[in-house]
Parts: C-alpha cells; structure tokens; sequence
C-alpha cells in the first residue's frame, strides 16, 4: 500500500456547506471506501478521534448509512471491552471501539481486529489529543498503592505516534476532514479449495491430514489468525467420528476457545445434539468430548483417557505447558496440536522452538503444516498489518550472536524503548518466543507498569536475554494484618500478597521485594549462563535499593525449580491446585539480601516446610515426583536413628510391611533428597518419596506394588 493520502475533495467542504451535510458526505465516502475494500477482501481501520458526542455521532452515522453484516458497538453503554474476548469465532462487518469511557483496552482491540470480515471496518473512537495521559483501562496496571491516572502512557503514546504516520489507517478528526488510503489495483486470487467444506485449499490439506492421524506420527498445525486452524479442527473431528472413531478427546486452555470447533461439527453433523457444553454426541453415538487440561491430565494419570485407538486434538497448544504436552504426547497413539503463530492465545513460535525437542526424541516422525490463506479477508490487508503493528503480534525474534564469553547487563529506560519501535519488537519479540502467555496487555505493562524494570544482555544490538521484574510489598501493618486476615485485595503484589493470604505472614507484605516476571533467553543462547548473569547482578543492584526479598513463582517444573535452587533460592509456597490452562501447581521461592530478609525467609521455609508433609498426603497428591524430591531436598538434613535404619532393613531384606514403617521411609527419602545418586535411584528414590508421602502405589496389584516399593527401599539403602 503507498503511503500517500488522499481527502475527501475541497469541494465538499467548502465554509458554504452546512456541517451536516459535510458529515453526511464524509459518512458516504467512507462507506464507498469500505465498498472498495470488499471488492478486494480487504478490512481498514478507522482512526476517528474528537470529543466524545461528535465522534458517537459519527460512528452512529456510518452505523446507519449501510447494511454492515452483524455490527458490534464496544463501549461504555454497549458491550464493554473486557467482554470482547468473547466475540472470537464470530464475524462482523463494522466494530466500533469506543475508548472515551473505560480507556483503550488492547486485547480487546486485538480480538475484535480479528473478527472483521472482507470490506469490514474497525472504527477507533478515541479522544483528541490520544496519547498524552493514561486512559482508565491503565487501572488494570496499577498496582497498589498507584493511581492509574499518575502512571506514565508510553504505550498510548506509541500507538498514537503510529497511527498518525501510518500509511494502513483511514484517520478522521471529528472536527477536520476525512483523510481515505488510495488503495492499489490487485489481481483477485482463486482460493478455491476442492472440498466442499474447507475455504482453503490450506484448510482442505490440513484437514485432509488430520483425518488421516497415523500413530506416533502427531501433527503439529500453527496458523496466523483467521486461516480456519480451529474450523479445520472441528471438519476433521466430524469425519473421524463419523467414519473412523467413536471418541475424540478436544482440549484447550478454556472451553470458549473451541466453540467453532463444536459449531463445525454440529454444522456438518445435523443429526447430532450438543448434551453438555463440553460434549456433543452423534446420532450413531460417538462422541466429542471437551476435557480442560488438568482434567485431562488427572484422567490420564489414571488411565481414564488416552491408549490403543485414542485420538486426541489440542487447540491453542502454545498456551499449554510443553511439559504437560509431552505427557499427553506419551499417553495418546493419535495426537495433533494446533496453535495460534501469534497474539493473546499464546506465541505458537515460541511453542514450537521449545516443543520441537519433545517431538523429537517421543515421536521423531512427526509433521508440521502451516496455513497460511487467510478465509475471513484476503492477503495484504490492511488491517492485519496495521494490527500486526500497533500490538507486535508479529514481533521479530532476535539474531542470536556467538558467545563471547563474559557479558555485560544493563537496566532499560523505558521511556526511550518506546521510541525505539526496532528494538522494542527485538525485546518483545524475545519475551513471545520464550513463554507460552504473552498478550498485548503485556506490552502495556511492561511500557508503563508500576514498579517494572527491564534489564538485558545485548550483543551487536541483538537482545540475547531479558528479565523482567516487579517490585512488590512495603505495606503498612494495618493493611499487612487485613490482607491476611482476607478483608482486602489490593491490586498487584501476586508474591507478597499470596505469602501473606495463604501462609498468613504479615512481615511477606511489610517487607520489600523484587519479583522476576519473566526471563527470556534467546533458544541459541540457552545453557550459556545468560539468565543466571542477569538475575545474580540484578539482585545485586535490588539490595543496594534496599530490596529485602528476591521472589520468583511460576509452574512447579522439575527444571525450572532446579535452576532456581542453583541459584540459592529457597521455596516459600506451593500452590494446592493446579493451574486450568498448564495442569501444574505454582511454586514460589525466595532468597533474602540482607539480615531483615534472612529473619523473614526463615520464618517463611519453615511454615512451608511444617505444611509440606500434610499437604503431599491430601491436596498435593497429584504433585510430580521428580519435583517433589527436590523440594524434600530443602528440607533440614536429618540423622536416621537406630530404628529407622532397622525398619528401612526389614522393609528391603525381609517380609515388614511397608505401611507400618513409613515413617522410617519417609526419612529414607528425605536423606537421599541429600545425596548425589545414579540414574537408576534417582529413579527409585522418585518412587519411594510418591509412596512415602503422597501414598501412591508402584503398581496396580498390591503384591506387585509392595515388591516394587522392597526393591526401590534396596536400591537406596546405602545411603542411610
């Protein structure tokens, strides 16, 4: 698209013309814009700023000059912007987005772009000057004590800057003239597909391939938005259960972003009848069953799903745990995933950069296909571009560089990074690719959060590590004490909220803490010590701010719990139920900077480490193995006595029950939680430590279990 504007001509805007009907044909050249756009599938957005009654009226003109298909007003009075979400699946021909009341809202703004259908509009309603202070919506980054009106709008500032330049947007000051693209000539490109159902011939191939799902060969399907990846799904579902299968198991994050895939089969399966929100059956009585992740996994860990003859499709797959993936990938012969390249639902680049050595080792002949036609517009629109842009949807990964040995840290300013577009994508392209949640909101909050620092590893201008941190705590007693009596919630503060909430310290909220947010580590790069640089020197420069704490939480993985036990960190909470969208409970762990710190961790670790035993046995029991070793070995270091080292004894040489001796295994488990040991105990002591506190057998029959457990105690036995 050129760069160069074209208005709406002088001579329908002469001083003689009554406003009205300037509007009036301003309104009418917008919508022969919109027409022009159609003939190509393509979508615009339209820029309209002013005072709030004029830019209404406007959007209520253009509202009512054309038969738009299925027009959607967000605002206020209307359908507010955090229930936008909600609208993913449908299709509009116009969307207004009206920011005057409750702010700009960017994931809303992000899932409404993609519902525009070709020769649509998204009408941006925002006040005149845009950019220049933070609109409400801030609130949700203002973090206690904070006022969302005192933070900085380095993101607004961002977007208002872009779409003042941008060559993509139709921009109308409600009080000037109306300033319309030229739009280039372009061939209209056939997208025939050769299936009556599919769009696409991407679609037609994809679906194609999911039908024919061998075993161990999972598919792997990532898409930009609006290329039919969970329509695809949903055909593919209906043909298997029609003609192949009785059952296929459909999970996601959440049951709402599957909705088409069960629209899809219902369309193509007309006999059938949806008898749950998670459940359609068709008339011969198979079936599609929605499971959530950490339902899924509990049934698996019981042999309820998965096994010869099982299918299994994961939508918006990035937004999972890769963890939990491959444990889905184990258990079901059938298996594809299919995940969303970009934006809210989760970063699919990301997913696959940090799933692919998964797949490798577990399945090496999978496959990966990608769609790329678009269904609901045509390629080139400017609407995906434009929002592509303002949100970094598409946000570059980085050039890795070679290691060079030592590297240097440095703190960004942030008022600077939002100027510099080049390296704000290079940054945030990092912090996508690495974590499987990243939104636009993110974007926001790390522009102009409260408390939020950015330090970084930089070489040749590349961005080769990033961490991201909050500061946390500093409340008054009063306010301490409600909290953890559970009379106040402010805003923000997740790590020292929660240890006062759930361990019920006052002194956590008190106290001052720094909380890391997110590391990200380009994939080149990982196993350099690149991470551990950036977290050691930034606590370094937190205990000479007066920081008293060092916090991070996150999913309670083996791996990542041993970086941060690496690092000395303690753990100071786990989290008693598992997350819905990863299926893993939240660690937390601490390390203190200073002597206040000290007195306050140790307080900490040991209320966690008097709750631990009991919760293994009851809410912790789903907890994995391999992480719950680790967390025995932080436990103090004990001396078995003469009667546990006889109990261990008759439990491995002889005939002693082991139910009756579990407090001696359980000690047993805890001193080898100490000790270097080879593969085949760390295997062992695994199933020991399940048996000892969280009463899980080693096999199905209790002979067999108990032989197990005799032989796992034998194999550890040298460490007493």
């Amino acid at each position: 698209m050129v760069s160069s504007h074209v208005g709406i001509g002088n001579h329908l805007l002469n001083a003689h013309v009554p406003e009205n009907k300037r509007q009036t044909r301003r309104v009418a050249a917008l919508v022969h814009h919109a027409q022009r756009l159609a003939r190509r599938r393509w979508r615009q957005l339209v820029w309209l700023s002013g005072d709030a009654e004029q830019c209404q009226s406007i959007a209520q003109a253009l509202w009512q000059a054309h038969a738009w298909s299925a027009p959607l007003w967000v605002g206020d009075e209307h359908l507010s912007p955090r229930k936008a979400r909600t609208r993913l699946g449908a299709e509009h021909q116009l969307v207004v987005l009206d920011t005057h009341g409750a702010g700009f809202d960017p994931e809303a703004f992000g899932a409404l772009a993609g519902t525009i259908t070709a020769g649509g509009l998204l009408v941006l309603l925002t006040p005149q000057p845009w950019g220049e202070t933070p609109d409400p919506d801030y609130a949700r980054c203002a973090d206690h004590p904070w006022h969302w009106s005192d933070l900085s709008c380095h993101f607004l500032a961002r977007l208002a800057r872009q779409l003042h330049v941008s060559p993509e947007v139709v921009r109308w000051r409600a009080d000037q003239t109306l300033h319309l693209p030229r739009l280039p000539l372009r061939k209209v490109d056939d997208i025939g597909s050769g299936d009556s159902d599919c769009l696409t011939s991407d679609q037609a191939y994809a679906v194609k391939q999911l039908v024919g799902l061998k075993r161990r060969r999972p598919l792997v399907i990532t898409a930009d938005r609006g290329r039919g990846k969970s329509a695809a799904l949903g055909i593919a579902c209906a043909r298997l259960l029609t003609d192949k299968t009785q059952r296929v198991v459909l999970t996601a994050p959440r049951l709402s972003a599957v909705e088409s895939v069960f629209e899809r089969v219902a369309a193509l399966c007309p006999d059938g009848r949806r008898v749950a929100p998670g459940q359609f059956v068709l008339a011969q009585g198979s079936e599609l069953v929605f499971l959530p992740p950490d339902c899924l996994t509990e049934q698996i860990n019981t042999g309820q799903q998965g096994g010869d003859g099982s299918y299994l499709m994961v939508d918006e797959a990035a937004a999972i745990s890769a963890a939990l993936l491959g444990q889905w990938l184990a258990a079901f012969p059938r298996i594809a995933f299919a995940t969303t390249v970009h934006g809210y639902e989760g970063s699919g680049r990301g997913f696959a950069l940090r799933f692919r050595t998964t797949l490798d080792r577990l399945t090496p002949q999978w496959k990966a296909l990608t769609l790329n036609a678009p269904i609901r517009w045509r390629s080139g629109d400017p609407l995906e571009a434009m929002t592509n842009q303002l949100l970094l949807l598409k946000a570059p990964l980085p050039l890795a560089q070679p290691d060079g040995g030592a590297v240097a840290t440095k703190v960004l300013d942030r008022a600077w990074l939002a100027q510099q577009d080049a390296a704000l994508e290079k940054l945030f392209g990092l912090l996508v690719q690495s974590h499987y949640r990243t939104s636009p909101n993110d974007l926001r909050q790390l522009l102009d959060g409260p408390g939020t620092q950015l330090r970084m590893i930089e070489q040749a201008s590349e961005p080769q590590a990033v961490l991201v941190t909050r500061e946390e705590g500093g409340f008054e007693a009063v306010l301490a004490d409600q909290v953890a009596r559970g009379e106040r919630r402010p805003q923000g503060h997740l790590l020292a909220q929660s240890l006062a909430t759930h361990a019920g310290s006052r002194a956590a909220l008190t106290a001052r803490w720094r909380r890391v947010v997110r590391i990200a580590t380009h994939p080149e790069r990982r196993r350099q010590g690149l991470a551990r640089t950036l977290v050691q020197e930034d606590m370094v420069a937190a205990k000479q701010q007066g920081i008293v704490l060092y916090g991070a939480t996150f999913g309670a993985e083996a791996s990542l719990l041993r970086f941060w036990l690496a690092l000395g960190f303690t753990p100071v909470r786990l989290g008693i139920t598992r997350e819905t969208s990863t299926g893993e409970f939240a660690v937390m762990v601490a390390k203190a900077l200073n002597p206040e710190g000290e007195a306050l961790l140790a307080d900490l670790s040991e209320r966690f480490q008097a709750a631990l035993p009991g919760l293994l046995a009851f809410e912790l029991k789903a907890l994995s193995a391999a992480v719950l070793v680790l967390l025995l070995g932080q436990m103090p270091s004990i001396t078995l006595s003469v009667r546990e080292r006889q109990d261990i004894e008759d439990v491995a040489t002889a005939h002693r029950d082991p139910a009756l001796a579990r407090p001696a295994l359980q000690a047993l488990a805890r001193k080898a939680s100490l000790r270097a040991l080879s593969v085949p105990q760390q295997q062992a002591h695994q199933q020991l430590a399940a048996w000892a506190f969280q009463n899980i057998a080693l096999a199905d029959a209790h002979s067999d279990a108990v032989k197990a457990l005799r032989l796992a105690v034998y194999s550890l036995i040298e460490v007493k």
